[in-house]
């Protein structure tokens, strides 16, 4: 008897996770679309805290410019925003592969940091160089 009420227990806990607790919105963001604009909102702003005075005498508001650019408006976001924090396996991908995204990213962009800092680094060593030799050629010259 008392694997039985087990038993209905989990079958009612798991009826009740399967239902929808938020209505799916008519204009959702698909998912794709939804990781780019995250994406970019945290690249952004992450640009924001390094250059807020360029962005603000140029009046850009970052997550207008995003918005406009994928053709959402801010309602449309927010709606669709909510309905996948309702779906916590959805939403949870959506963030890992923006984590994922921006981890590459970060990769790419300090690999060509550090491709330029050789380059400048053999320029500079270069240029050394030559100010060296036209420094003994100067001085051979010399009575």
């Amino acid at each position: 008897m008392k694997n039985r009420w087990i038993h209905i227990a989990a079958l009612l806990l798991m009826v009740s996770c399967g239902e929808e607790l938020i209505d799916k919105p008519d204009n959702l963001i698909p998912k794709d679309k939804m990781i780019n604009i995250i994406e970019e909102m945290a690249v952004i702003n992450a640009a924001k805290s390094t250059n807020a005075d360029k962005l603000r005498k140029k009046e850009i508001d970052p997550t207008d410019f995003i918005l406009k650019k994928y053709e959402v408006d801010s309602l449309q976001f927010v709606e669709s925003d909510r309905y996948y924090v309702s779906k916590p396996v959805e939403y949870k991908d959506i963030y890992e592969t923006v984590e994922k995204r921006l981890d590459a990213k970060g990769k790419e962009m300090g690999e060509t940091k550090r491709i330029r800092d050789s380059i400048s680094l053999k320029n500079q060593l270069q240029e050394a160089q030559e100010k060296a030799r036209m420094l003994n050629e100067a001085t051979d010259s010399l009575p």
